[in-house]
């Protein structure tokens, strides 16, 4: 993989863009004008791994509790704005690290200019957002249809507006919920501009279906060397979304830290419940930001051989198990001590 070399941005001095790391970032479903709730749940992502987050600003009083929310969270933080460009304004002045918007429902050129003003006063990064839901008609009846020529030609003319207002402090995603498009629009954007950009599959749908569309999208795109930062949209709690997007990252060995977790498909030689032992293993070592690689394999036959690279791992027998390292089994102990003993070893092997 040969990463694309866009120029790099900062957002409250996390660098995008670049050589340096493709980001993960959420949006929290909270009511931003409800403080308590939206620190409660961008703390709990500050934990899950997240490193940017975006907050709806749809109200005045939204965009002032940006103010309120900054001083008790430790990432950089988007305020998300759609159709009135004086929330962007107020979030700006609250102190937002970036403003995501669409200039297309933002309203006049104008109404845009004064945005970038405020933006260009403060060094605030725009992201420029364009997705397939809301593609202008000119464009659907250009392309006969919504279409990643469309989509792409969209954000050029909104990157090349505001940079003839003269600023380039830019991001820019494109969105689609087809996995398709969004794959073919980022090819067609990628050489057409320098910016940093922001990769996701819109509406996506449940954390099971959504979870695999996004690693299809997402992957195959960061797989092209496009991409700066990654958001996985799903319906379903953000802290999920931070998850899978640290394990695609680290899938396509673009991230190094964390646990891996390998486990065996069933089969008849199973004697314990592998199932539910591969998922209260994934659960406890999801936190971890070591480079640990764990195994959970079915069968004390083949269970140390094929995991023989895991760290440390079990093999399940007939009501008992053995604990190995690095393929040297190193105790056997019966099927219900398995995961607590499972997590001595991995404590201590940290």
């Amino acid at each position: 993989m040969v990463r694309r070399k866009s120029k790099v941005v900062s957002v409250g001095g996390v660098l995008i863009g670049g050589d340096n790391p493709v980001s993960i970032q959420s949006m929290t479903n909270t009511k931003t004008e409800n403080v308590e709730a939206t620190v409660n749940q961008i703390l709990e992502l500050e934990k899950a791994g997240c490193e940017l987050v975006r907050c709806t600003i749809p109200t005045e009083e939204a965009a002032k509790a940006v103010a309120k929310i900054k001083k008790r969270i430790h990432i950089p933080l988007i305020g998300d704005i759609h159709f009135d460009y004086r929330l962007a304004i107020a979030a700006i002045e609250n102190g937002a690290d970036k403003i995501r918007i669409n200039p297309g429902n933002i309203g006049s050129v104008e109404r845009v200019r004064e945005v970038v003003a405020a933006a260009k006063d403060r060094n605030v990064p725009i992201r420029i957002g364009v997705n397939s839901g809301s593609l202008e008609k000119d464009k659907i009846e250009k392309y006969g249809g919504v279409s990643a020529e469309g989509i792409t030609e969209s954000a050029l003319d909104k990157i090349h507006m505001i940079e003839e207002m003269g600023y380039d402090n830019l991001v820019v995603s494109i969105k689609s919920s087809d996995v398709v498009m969004s794959i073919d629009a980022h090819k067609m954007i990628a050489d057409k501009t320098n910016h940093p950009i922001h990769v996701g599959i819109t509406e996506t749908g449940t954390v099971w279906a959504g979870n695999i569309k996004s690693a299809i999208g997402i992957g195959i795109i960061l797989n092209m060397g496009i991409g700066d930062t990654i958001r996985v949209s799903l319906t379903g709690s953000p802290v999920e979304e931070i998850y899978s997007g640290k394990l695609i990252l680290k899938t396509l060995g673009l991230r190094e830290n964390g646990a891996t977790v390998v486990s065996c498909p069933t089969c008849g030689r199973t004697n314990i419940d592998i199932i539910t032992l591969a998922s209260q293993v994934e659960e406890l070592v999801k936190d971890i930001d070591k480079d640990i690689k764990i195994a959970v394999m079915g069968c004390v036959v083949n269970g140390p051989g094929e995991a023989r690279e895991a760290d440390i791992g079990v093999a399940g027998g007939r009501g008992e198990g053995l604990i190995f390292s690095k393929g040297e089994v190193l105790k056997k102990v019966p099927e219900d001590e398995l995961l607590s003993e499972l997590k001595r070893e991995i404590d201590r092997l940290l």
